[in-house]
Order: structure tokens, then C-alpha cells, then sequence
């Protein structure tokens, strides 16, 4: 009897020990005085543990690079003050046309708050189910932490939706003081919208608009986000200023850049866009070219 009890029992410590090996493993703390931004990044499948990266090369933008987004740029910076400073702030959703700006200026108010201790964290959207066991992790930490989300959208039924849900609001467990959410999208309700999902809305007699649980549902999410700001396409003048900008960071002389009009506008043309990204890639081509060999 004992004999075949202490078999049973090698048996089941084999059982568990061959479960640890595939049931996901809480990320580890990394060296936090490695860098001012880290990656999370599961390897090798949802077994793997989630680890913490420190990115050696963080991206030098400064706040005073970013043109034509003054607006955008003074509601960031004062949430992110108060953030840095212990007051209350919200969590962000930047959303609207593409190339206008929105991750630099989240990079951007990295850089300039790292120094009193803003510390951001880049997750991807596949590893946001992990996203509870990022903010237990740095809860007990004095710094204060982004989560950066970078073209955030859904479709349906991903898992790192309701996990993003659940932290932003909703959660029973007290969300951490010290760790905000920073999220860009080209979409402003994050998840993909069909035409028959209108024929839910109701109307009732006194014209109030109601829509349906699908719907819903979408909205439900972005609402979450405290604060919303929005992106706009760039005019003529604001790409040729944006343009500029670019030409004198990569050193192009006054008298360049205005010669330069005329190419950046055809190279919009060609592309279709004029943002903030088309304007670097036009400037960092024509100062290629124009370099002396």
C-alpha cells in the first residue's frame, strides 16, 4: 500500500512538474536602472514567460520637434505633468489620421520627464493580456509608469481586449497610482465597425438615439480612456512647415530649404499624404542627395 501511495505520488510531482513547463509564467522584474523604456515581449508561444527589455537606443525626439501639433501637444504635456508630479491624470487615447504625430509625442514626453523619473513600458497588443501582471509588477516601484500601446486595434474576439478593459476600468483590484495607459489608433472606438451593426440603434419618440448591445460594446472601450486627443491632416502649409523642420535636422541650409518647396510638394503628391512621416522621408532624402560627397 505504501508502496503504490509513494508511486501515485512520484507520479503526480512528474504531472506537475511537466505543467510548469507550458502554463505561462509571470514576467520578471528586469534592471530597471538599465533604461527609461522597455519592451514586453513573450518569446517562444503563451508558455513562455513575458520578459521586460530594456531598449539600450531610446528615440531622441524632443518635444519642440514636433510642429503643427500645438494643441495636441500642450494637453499631453499637461496630463503627463500632473502624472509626473502625484496629482490626478488620465489615461490617453490619441487617435486620428495616420502620420501625424502621435507616437512621437508620447517619445517625446518620455524625454522630457525621464529626468523626474517617467519611465515607460511598449506593450503590443497580442501581449495585452498580460497587461494586470505589468501592474503588479511595477506597483511598489517609485517611478512613474506608461504603458505605450502603438496602433492599438482589435478585432473581434482578441483576449488583450477585455484584459485592456479590465485595468482601464473595471478591475476589483485597485488600479496602481503609478502607471497610466498611452494608446494610439487610427480608429477612435479601437474595434472594426459594420454597416448592419446601425440597423441596432433605436430611436425613441422623443428622438433620443439609443444604440445597440454591439455597438455599445465598441464604444464601451474608448470610453475608458480619460482623455482624447485627436489628429488632423496636415494642410499645405503645415506639410511645408513640418517639411522644413525635418530639412534643418538634417542639416539643410535656409536657402536649401526654401528651393526644397516645390519637390516635397510633388513628393506628397506622389504619395498620397501629406504628414508628418512623409515629410521626414521626403527630408531624409533630399538631404541625402544634396550631401557633399
Amino acid at each position: 500500500m505504501n508502496a503504490a501511495f509513494e508511486h501515485l505520488l512520484v507520479r503526480a510531482e512528474s504531472l506537475l512538474a511537466r505543467l510548469e513547463t507550458i502554463l505561462p509564467h509571470a514576467a520578471t522584474a528586469p534592471d530597471w536602472a538599465a533604461s527609461v523604456a522597455f519592451r514586453y515581449r513573450r518569446r517562444g508561444g503563451v508558455s513562455s514567460a513575458g520578459v521586460l527589455e530594456p531598449v539600450r537606443h531610446v528615440a531622441g525626439i524632443r518635444l519642440a520637434d514636433l510642429k503643427e501639433v500645438d494643441p495636441q501637444k500642450e494637453r499631453l504635456l499637461r496630463n503627463t505633468e500632473q502624472f509626473v508630479a502625484g496629482r490626478g491624470a488620465n489615461n490617453v487615447l490619441l487617435t486620428g489620421a495616420r502620420g501625424t504625430g502621435k507616437s512621437s509625442l508620447v517619445k517625446a514626453c518620455l524625454n522630457e520627464f525621464a529626468p523626474r523619473g517617467l519611465r515607460l513600458i511598449e506593450v503590443d497588443k497580442a501581449d495585452l493580456v498580460d497587461l494586470p501582471d505589468l501592474v503588479d509588477l511595477v506597483a511598489a516601484r517609485p517611478e512613474r509608469y506608461i504603458v505605450f500601446c502603438d496602433d492599438l486595434s482589435f478585432d473581434e474576439g482578441e483576449p488583450g481586449y477585455k484584459a485592456l478593459k479590465s485595468v482601464l476600468d473595471g478591475s476589483v483590484a485597485q488600479h496602481s497610482d503609478n502607471l497610466l495607459i498611452y494608446a494610439t489608433s487610427n480608429r477612435r472606438h479601437l474595434l472594426p465597425e459594420y454597416m448592419k451593426e446601425n440597423l441596432s440603434y433605436q430611436h425613441t419618440e422623443d428622438g433620443e438615439v439609443h444604440p445597440g448591445e454591439g455597438v455599445e460594446e465598441k464604444i464601451s472601450l474608448s470610453e475608458r480612456f480619460g482623455l482624447w486627443i485627436s489628429f488632423y491632416p496636415f494642410t499645405q502649409a503645415e506639410y511645408l512647415a513640418i517639411t522644413a523642420q525635418w530639412l534643418r535636422a538634417f542639416g539643410v541650409a535656409e536657402g536649401a530649404i526654401a528651393a526644397a518647396r516645390q519637390e516635397a510638394l510633388v513628393w506628397a503628391l506622389e504619395r498620397g499624404s501629406r504628414s508628418g512621416r512623409v515629410a521626414q522621408q521626403f527630408a531624409r532624402d533630399y538631404a541625402g542627395r544634396h550631401a557633399a560627397v
